[in-house]
Parts: structure tokens; sequence; C-alpha cells
């Protein structure tokens, strides 16, 4: 099966650090793999409703940006949500666009997370201080991942503040260079 990746950008930032050290990790990817980057800031979604609770607990299926980001989702293999460690978490966009996991795993016909199980998810960031900062983020995408039963691939983490820091980053330039080997 050949493998297709979705690159999901969750800075308020273009060409910012964390996008540029995805775009250094993609660069190493086998030719053939396929490629669908996507900016989560020129999708907006709502603020996620839990309607859990009301009626039957089903949700609508997605429309309009939120229809896009599913159709996207299912359609990779490989899952890279490529956020900067924000208050050291993940970017709002980032944490908005998995909250709407909740809606799509409800929404009937979807089977969203029978169909997410066996992909890879990804997560690429730049952060400006200690490695151990961006914990909570890579906890956030490891336990993400185990619920919905697909493998993890781990964090490419970075160091840069200013836009072009994370260039001048070696280790993370060569961790970037084997980071989606299997």
């Amino acid at each position: 099966m050949t493998r297709s990746f979705l690159f999901l950008l969750g800075s308020s930032r273009t060409g910012g650090n964390t996008e540029a050290l995805a775009r250094l990790a993609a660069e190493q990817l086998p030719a053939g793999a396929g490629q669908r980057w996507l900016r989560l800031d020129g999708l907006p979604l709502p603020d996620f409703e839990d309607l859990r609770h009301e009626g039957d607990g089903r949700y609508p299926a997605p429309a309009g940006h939120a229809a896009t980001l599913l159709d996207a989702t299912l359609e990779a293999t490989d899952l890279v949500l490529a956020s900067p460690l924000y208050w050291y978490s993940l970017s709002t966009t980032t944490k908005r666009y998995l909250d709407h996991w909740s809606g799509w795993m409800r929404a009937p016909g979807l089977d969203f997370r029978p169909r997410m199980a066996g992909r890879t998810l990804w997560g690429v960031t730049a952060l400006a201080g200690a490695p151990g900062d961006a914990d909570p983020l890579v906890g956030t995408l490891r336990h993400t991942a185990r619920y919905m039963r697909m493998e993890f691939g781990g964090v490419l983490l970075g160091n840069g503040t200013r836009p072009g820091d994370v260039a001048g980053d070696d280790e993370a330039a060569q961790r970037a260079k084997t980071f989606f080997t299997p």
C-alpha cells in the first residue's frame, strides 16, 4: 500500500518554525508517497459542541470545512499534526480539529474510529525551551493514537522562537532525515 501523508499545519504563522521542520522531514519521504498540506486556520472549524447527551447522541454529517478535513483525514495513511507548542500543548486550531473527532465518531455511517485504526499519527512541533516542556503535547498525541487504535509515530521536536530559528537546530535537522522511517 502506498503511503499518503496529510500534514495539518496548526500554526497561526505561515512558514513558521514548525512548518519548516515538517517540510524538512517531508523532503525525506520516499518517492511515490503522497503528500497533502492543509492549513487549519484556512479551514476554520467552529468550537466543538458536545451533543452526546442530547437526543440520541448522534451528530450530523460534517459539512463545509469539517467535511473537507474529514475527507482528507480518511484519505491519509499517515496523519501529521504540525503544531507549535502553545502553553505546553497543541495550538487552538489543532486541538479544535481533534475535538471534532468526537463528533465524527458519532455521526451515522462514518465509522470514523474503526476507519482510523491502523493509520499512523505523527507530531511535529517547535518550542522555545527544554524538550520536556512538550511532554503534555506528546502525551495528548500518544493517548489519542492509542484510543483510536492508531500507531503512534512520535513527535519531532525542534527549537526555535523567532521565524527561521529552527534552521539552526542541527539535532532536529538530523532527526528530521529519518523521522518518517518505519
